[in-house]
């Protein structure tokens, strides 16, 4: 199983990493089947061979946290990719925020000379408490200190972020701390998913014990609503369009916030299931 983001659909997925090397979010069942491994020169070699033939434009560098391959290894790569597909025009690839703080400014432009155009980060949550919960392997103060390293360096940044993850006690908390966090670190794009419950994750578990309690659908979308009302970014793409979400918006943020915001408010004052994505075409 591949996993990448909604906006590298149309991109060749190559495969540099297997699995993730922290693996222990307690959210995410992506990788627990996966022992990590970095893949060989060679392997990679061979894909990039195969993918010559084709007009491709963009490549995304899978596994979970594919930056944490050694500089040397990653220019290796890009070189490669640019030499073989000639078309070429942007590299992408997910990291973690200690990835990041692993290379400097200098490393990181370098990277965007050879290539790599996008970095895409989980934040997840603004409130260290869930943080922690979730066992996410950063603070906030780590994370943005990652961002602001990518956004000096050139490489456009994607943050992404998931509804739900504070439960119905937290929720507040969760969506306004997030949309403040999102603000500091003033990224291109924002991806919003909502929480997803992975059969055999820890988060399940506490999802069957009751320790978590989901919000509702219109909870989430009042999340939503306070996060996206506590953003206050100078130039970034929102998106709550993922399959998982029951709301899909698709936004320029400052210019169309209030315009989302009306239409959320309008959605909440309604209640009406029927303006909802039906719980059937819900999925990862």
């Amino acid at each position: 199983m591949i996993f990448r983001p909604p906006s590298e659909a149309e991109s060749l997925i190559l495969q540099v990493t297997v699995g993730c090397s922290y693996n222990r979010c307690t959210f995410c069942g992506a990788y627990r089947e996966k022992t990590f491994r970095v893949k060989r020169f060679e392997e990679i070699k061979e894909d990039i061979d195969e993918a010559g033939d084709y007009p491709i434009r963009r490549v995304f560098l899978a596994d979970g946290d594919a930056l944490i391959l050694p500089q040397k290894e990653l220019i290796r790569i890009l070189s490669y990719l640019k030499t073989v597909l000639r078309g070429l025009e942007r590299v992408g690839i997910y990291a973690n925020a200690k990835d990041i703080l692993r290379k400097s400014v200098e490393e990181l432009k370098t990277l965007k000379e050879s290539g790599l155009g996008i970095i895409y980060l989980g934040l997840e949550s603004g409130d260290p408490e869930v943080l922690k919960r979730i066992k996410k392997n950063a603070t906030v103060g780590q994370m943005i200190h990652a961002t602001r390293r990518v956004k000096e360096s050139g490489i456009l940044l994607s943050v992404t972020v998931i509804l739900g993850l504070g439960g119905v006690e937290g929720s507040q908390t969760h969506a306004q701390e997030t949309g403040k966090v999102l603000s500091e670190m003033d990224p291109d794009y924002v991806g919003a998913l909502s929480l997803m419950i992975v059969p055999g994750t820890p988060i399940a578990h506490e999802i069957e014990t009751g320790e978590l309690i989901l919000p509702t659908p219109f909870r989430l979308i009042q999340e939503l609503e306070t996060m996206i009302e506590n953003s206050h970014m100078t130039h970034c793409f929102f998106a709550s369009n993922h399959a998982s979400n029951y709301l899909p918006l698709r936004i320029q943020l400052p210019e169309e916030k209030e315009e989302a915001l009306r239409r959320i408010r309008e959605v909440l004052k309604r209640k009406d299931p029927a303006l909802l994505r039906p719980e059937y075409l819900r999925a990862l």
